[in-house]
């Protein structure tokens, strides 16, 4: 038996399509930490609210942090960005924490292995979708942080 298809596993499966990044990253953590295995799909098309010279003068800043070899380090990917802040919404240093961060996983797009299952929607999910007009997508973030 596999160690990721084990029976009685319950699957958390999101679409971050016009969500709100925060609390989406909060749903996600609970459902972790609940025991739940945790999939966001569509992570490029997640929304951080706010003026975007602010947003993006604010993780600027977090990049020129530290050194460049000794860290800290900051994703540029949006798959790996959105997974840096669900990791800062679970105590990461306890055991508790660290298995809860194993069962998130996120994905660029939807990969074709969940693409027949059913995605839960935004809103099913209790995440609220951006009402705002001032937002950044993380795809746009990431690319102007240097990402690709």
């Amino acid at each position: 038996m596999d160690k990721k298809e084990q029976p009685g596993k319950a699957q958390f499966i999101v679409d971050a399509s016009d969500a709100i990044l925060g609390r989406l990253a909060s749903v996600a953590a609970k459902k972790a930490l609940l025991g739940e295995e945790v999939m966001v799909v569509n992570c490029e098309k997640a929304i951080i609210t706010g003026k975007k010279k602010d947003i993006i003068a604010k993780h600027m800043q977090r990049f020129e942090l530290g050194q460049s070899t000794q860290g800290p380090f900051f994703p540029k990917r949006p798959d790996m960005f959105v997974r840096r802040v669900i990791r800062g919404m679970v105590p990461r240093k306890k055991a508790r924490g660290r298995a809860a961060f194993k069962r998130v996983r996120c994905f660029i797009g939807v990969p074709e292995g969940l693409g027949s299952q059913k995605l839960e929607r935004v809103a099913e999910a209790g995440v609220r979708k951006a009402s705002t007009v001032k937002f950044i997508t993380v795809r746009e973030l990431c690319r102007l942080i240097g990402g690709k």
